[in-house]
């Protein structure tokens, strides 16, 4: 080794060693008779002096070392005279007896640094500089120790951990594929694996109960914060079981990982339906770190000649607690908030319930006071509350009223990154209708399994038939997903024909899962969480990237290496691939 110990290790306990240290330097002081250079490597950082009257020509050499030079230092170990204790390290320097150059560097492009000044264009083009900061070093750092306490808790548990393919078949349910093409099978293509989906029900056939993987997946979707082209889940899969099972094994790694890692106890996880949370919360993972729940005034207030609400399908509020006293400016951005494109809304109504007790509304002219005391009754308003309403189709409106409620989740300081609470939504509708192709699709996926109870109404009533699925959500945010699953091939056709797929698509598409499911197939169910938003929660980061060590940008692309681009000629002769671009 060319060291003897890291820039993070040395203490007052090492006063007296001879040591080597190697490392890129992290920043440099010249006092005159006296150089101090700090040395980084990703243990930590240590102080190296170097001394005129002791030796001229390593003093020397030290003043031309340059930001990220990476060099090795012999030295013996002092006590410093003017501690920083905010180090591990701070207590001692090194007095330096030999200085080697191990590669000179160019001045980076941005300060490596915990606080830099690049953006994140320019950090993202220059990643591997980027990896040397200490926030970004200690989310891999945290990505690596959440990846073995998996590990740890799912083989204790007897799960075992099976690699599937990653060149596979394309499927048309879900998000876009990235095909690959096939030089030996021309024409042909393979499909990147979204998910191993396939492969995990074909293991349970096999016989292996307890499957997982901490896996790959890939999507050719409009990417956003929380979404990377390429990302990871932790993959699990149990036969025999029930829905309860899966909850209860996977609850346990959740809080495993809380303990281990943020050495927080997470306390049971509380379980909601999903038409209670869509009717609460208006979205299928509510973010339950703060109450402000809705409440549906659609019968109190129609009837009053107020055109906006006597045509509403959906009337509903939130009470903002405190915000009464929100002023003109305040209440304009509120509106502007609801009207963006994004959420689509066309106004807000409001009603104070002033710090005197008189209640105040922006349809005074429509509701007298009594009226508005109902509503005070409805939203248990006192003193100092704010009620934020809004109206329209009731799916469109709940969506609204759910990013109003996050925004004053927001400006409230209720979304506290510290702060974790965790929900288990329940019992998914099974399928969604499509306007565009005008039929059902699976909400979750094609092999996901209707309540027992609900199986009749396939023919009646197909969009009132519940999912056996079950998603799990922190601060907000859905870190995990699965289903009970088909395990009976009459079943899975039944479920085809009500996607649309004629049998010969279905056997061209899925046969061979069909097929094993008639070489008996337990009963199976599982769960995949996102490996990277679990990472980004646990780091209190709103986006992905940061726990991945090289990710892509909003464009779905690499700026680092130029990635995607063409290909030679040669190979596109090769694949028989023309492009029309």
């Amino acid at each position: 080794m060319l060291r003897t110990t890291t820039c993070g290790a040395l203490t007052i306990e090492n006063l007296g060693e001879n040591v080597i240290l190697c490392g890129w330097v992290q920043k440099s002081r010249d006092l005159g008779g006296m150089t101090f250079i700090d040395i980084r490597d990703r243990y930590g950082i240590t102080q190296l002096v170097f001394n005129m009257d002791d030796n001229r020509e390593l003093c020397e050499a030290a003043r031309s070392l340059g930001r990220e030079f990476v060099i090795k230092a012999s030295g013996l170990v002092v006590e410093r005279s003017n501690k920083n204790l905010k180090m591990p390290t701070g207590e001692v320097e090194i007095k330096i007896t030999a200085l080697e150059i191990l590669n000179a560097a160019k001045l980076p492009p941005f300060m490596i640094d915990d606080e830099t000044d690049g953006g994140d264009d320019l950090r993202m083009k220059y990643r591997y500089l980027d990896l040397r900061r200490n926030p970004i070093r200690n989310n891999m750092v945290l990505r690596h120790k959440m990846a073995q306490a998996v590990r740890r808790y799912l083989d204790n548990l007897d799960f075992i951990e099976v690699e599937t393919p990653v060149l596979i078949k394309s499927t048309p349910e879900g998000a876009r594929d990235f095909v690959v093409p096939s030089r030996m099978n021309e024409g042909q293509f393979y499909a990147l694996p979204q998910s191993p989906q396939t492969f995990k029900q074909l293991l349970m056939v096999s016989g292996f109960d307890r499957y997982f993987q901490i896996v790959k997946c890939f999507r050719d979707e409009d990417l956003r914060a929380d979404r990377q082209p390429e990302f990871t889940q932790i993959d699990c899969e149990m036969s025999f079981i029930e829905q309860e099972d899966i909850l209860n094994t996977f609850e346990g790694l959740i809080r495993t990982l809380f303990k281990d890692l943020k050495d927080f106890d997470l306390p049971e996880v509380p379980r909601m339906q999903y038409s209670d949370a869509m009717k609460f919360y208006g979205s299928d993972k509510p973010d339950t770190r703060f109450e402000m729940q809705f409440v549906e005034l659609t019968d109190l207030v129609k009837g009053k000649d107020f055109p906006v609400f006597d045509s509403a399908e959906m009337i509903i509020g939130i009470n903002a607690t405190g915000c009464a006293s929100y002023t003109r400016k305040q209440m304009d951005e509120l509106t502007e908030f609801v009207k963006r494109q994004q959420i689509g809304a066309t106004g807000l109504i409001y009603m104070r319930h002033n710090e005197d007790g008189s209640l105040k509304s922006s349809v005074d002219k429509f509701y007298n006071e009594e009226e508005l005391k109902k509503w005070s009754a409805a939203m248990n308003t006192q003193p100092g509350d704010l009620v934020l309403i809004m109206s329209g189709l009731t799916d469109k409106v709940r969506k609204q009223l759910s990013e109003l409620r996050l925004e004053m989740g927001t400006r409230l300081g209720l979304r506290d990154k510290n702060k974790f609470s965790a929900l288990w939504v329940l019992d998914f509708p099974l399928l969604e209708w499509d306007e565009e192709s005008e039929r059902y699709h699976a909400m979750h996926h094609p092999f996901t399994s209707p309540k027992p109870e609900d199986i009749a109404l396939l023919d009646t009533d197909p969009g009132n038939v519940r999912a056996n699925a079950y998603d799990m959500v922190v601060n907000g945010t859905e870190i995990g997903g699965g289903s009970i699953r088909i395990h009976d091939r009459a079943l899975q056709a039944l479920m085809f024909k009500h996607l649309g797929f004629s049998p010969e698509d279905a056997q061209q598409q899925f046969g061979f899962l069909m097929d094993a499911f008639e070489f008996g197939a337990p009963p199976h169910g599982g769960i995949a969480f996102g490996f990277d938003r679990l990472c980004s929660i646990f780091a209190g980061l709103d986006s992905i990237r940061d726990v991945i060590a090289f990710p892509k940008n909003n464009s779905g692309r690499d700026v680092m290496i130029d990635s995607p681009s063409t290909i030679d000629e040669k190979q596109m002769k090769e694949l028989k691939i023309q492009t029309t671009v």
